[in-house]
């Protein structure tokens, strides 16, 4: 009996180092070359015209240029600054909107890609679409009919409040 009992004491205490082992080996991460590389541009999106900044990682060679490529701006070399490579460029204001893939190619090999949305507003735009317009001036006197109409409603009311005040009857 006294076997049978370390025999299962045994047993709880491998099971249950078994599952902290497993739960340790599922919520650690393995670390992988090229896990902190990206590029992003902002402002994201970007209006046609306007300059936008670069910044990127490129994992272990953040101290040397990086070169990053987009059909809306063309090419553009980064350079180190303060742990990552950052460089600017200017949207040319002819660019159509649309969605353009900005691809970072590092000195290490590393790669990364992002979205830039451009966008054109080139010509000006309609005003938004807000109804009739009933109480803009369109010289017909709109306005003024519904003033004097609020007016006139105003005094029967207060007409009809001071003869009750004063006890008359209709």
């Amino acid at each position: 009996m006294r076997g049978l009992v370390a025999h299962r004491a045994r047993s709880a205490v491998l099971s249950v180092l078994g599952l902290v082992a497993a739960f340790v080996l599922m919520t650690v991460a393995p670390a992988r070359a090229g896990e902190n590389v990206f590029v992003e541009v902002t402002p994201n999106p970007a209006q046609a015209g306007t300059r936008v900044s670069i910044r990127a990682n490129c994992d272990n060679a953040n101290n040397r240029q990086a070169e990053v490529n987009s059909d809306a701006f063309g090419r553009v070399m980064l350079r180190p600054d303060n742990g990552f490579l950052t460089g600017a460029v200017t949207i040319p204001s002819n660019k159509p909107a649309g969605d353009y893939p900005v691809d970072l190619r590092c000195s290490n090999g590393n790669t990364a890609s992002t979205t830039l949305t451009v966008l054109n507003m080139a010509s000006p735009s309609k005003g938004p679409a807000t109804g009739g317009g009933g109480t803009a001036g369109s010289g017909r006197g709109t306005g003024s009919l519904l003033l004097v109409g609020g007016l006139v409603a105003v005094a029967v009311v207060a007409g009809v409040g001071a003869r009750r005040r004063t006890g008359s009857r209709f």
